[in-house]
Parts: C-alpha cells; sequence; structure tokens
C-alpha cells in the first residue's frame, strides 16, 4: 500500500470543511471518503457526494457485516467510513481523506497506525460561534449544544499528529498542503513507489 490516509477532524464550525474542499480543488492526489450517515439531507447536499444517506436499518446491517472502518453516534445520527474503497484506493498510491470527528479518528488509528491526523483549531471562541450562526444551516437549541460540545472536542487535541490554527484559509491551506506533501515523501512510501528506479541505480549496466 503506497497511498496514505489522512485524518481531519475539528469541532463543529472551526471551517473544517471549506479547508477540506479548498485542498481537494488543488491537490488531484488526494481524494475524500464519502461517509455514511442516518442523518438527513440538508439543503444542497447530493446523495453520494456530501454523504451517502442511509436508514438506520441500512447503516446496522452494514455495521453487522464488519463494512464500516469506523462508525460512532453524533448528535442522534449515525455516521460510518467505508474501508473497502480506502483499502482499493489506497494500494493504487492515492492519498485518501477521512473527515471525521475524534471518535472516530481514534478508532482508525487502532487499524492504521501510520495514518497521519490533522487537528483543526478555531482562532478564538468568538470566532466559532460567528462561523456557526453565519452559516445558517443550524437551530438556535443546536448552535448551543455545539458550543458546549468544544470543549470535549478540543479535549482530545494532544491525539493527533499536527494541529492547524484556522485564522486565515490561505495560510491553513498552505499549512494543510505542506502535510500531505510531506507525507507522500516518506522514505517507505518513496521505496515502494520507485523501487524500479532505486535497483537500477543500485545495479547500473
Amino acid at each position: 500500500m503506497s497511498g496514505s490516509l489522512f485524518i481531519i477532524s475539528a469541532p463543529s464550525g472551526a471551517g473544517k470543511t471549506s479547508l477540506v474542499h479548498s485542498l481537494l480543488e488543488t491537490n488531484p492526489q488526494i481524494a475524500l471518503s464519502v461517509s455514511y450517515t442516518t442523518r438527513a439531507p440538508r439543503d444542497g447536499e447530493v446523495d453520494g457526494v456530501a454523504y451517502n444517506f442511509v436508514s438506520i436499518d441500512t447503516f446496522v446491517e452494514m455495521a453487522g457485516r464488519g463494512e464500516f472502518l469506523e462508525s460512532a453516534e453524533v448528535y442522534g445520527n449515525f455516521y460510518g467510513t467505508g474501508q473497502n474503497w480506502i483499502l482499493q484506493e489506497n494500494a493504487r498510491d492515492r492519498d485518501i481523506l477521512l473527515e471525521i470527528d475524534w471518535q472516530g479518528a481514534a478508532q482508525v488509528r487502532k487499524l492504521f497506525t501510520d495514518c497521519i491526523s490533522i487537528y483543526i483549531l478555531p482562532p478564538s471562541m468568538k470566532a466559532l460561534e460567528q462561523r456557526l450562526n453565519g452559516r445558517g444551516k443550524d437551530s438556535l437549541d443546536v448552535i448551543n449544544q455545539r458550543m458546549t460540545a468544544v470543549r470535549e472536542d478540543v479535549a482530545h487535541v494532544a491525539e493527533f499528529d499536527y494541529v492547524i490554527i484556522n485564522d486565515n484559509l490561505t495560510e491553513a491551506l498552505h499549512e494543510f498542503n505542506a502535510i500531505v506533501s510531506a507525507a507522500r515523501l516518506r522514505g517507505v512510501k518513496q521505496l515502494a513507489r520507485h523501487q524500479t528506479l532505486i535497483n537500477q541505480l543500485q545495479n547500473p549496466e
């Protein structure tokens, strides 16, 4: 397996989704794993693009067959990451990005010990609250619930390999790309990717 597996997590409203979309637009070597969820689609969300939207019964059946790399219940809804597609894409030297919460990240790290985990922090609580209110997707009760959950989420930041403060999207994207590029240049990855070249250099005719 030559491709790398990246995990990105953040408290709700930290700008993680915007950062991920920007990375995917500028780095064609990395692909986003589309998670499964039992929650209802929001306005503008397309099935198979934002999430794979499934019923609770379907989700439970998939979990029972061992199809999820990780799964968790978040705000009353179930989320899960399908693992077969990730393994196939990694084997093709494709980097895969998982956009999951800290609970899912902990599960994935146990199975993929060489994965690279990144945590996104907002610049302040005030900025976080402004972003949650500004996107106009959630009710006031949900926003308050998310603000309350921030403390527990951030308590797990030390479990991650890298931390990016998302104050400026351009700067945060530059840091994100630097992590991805460095991971592709790791010796063990390059040895697997360029074994023919290395053999030729070691045994010139």
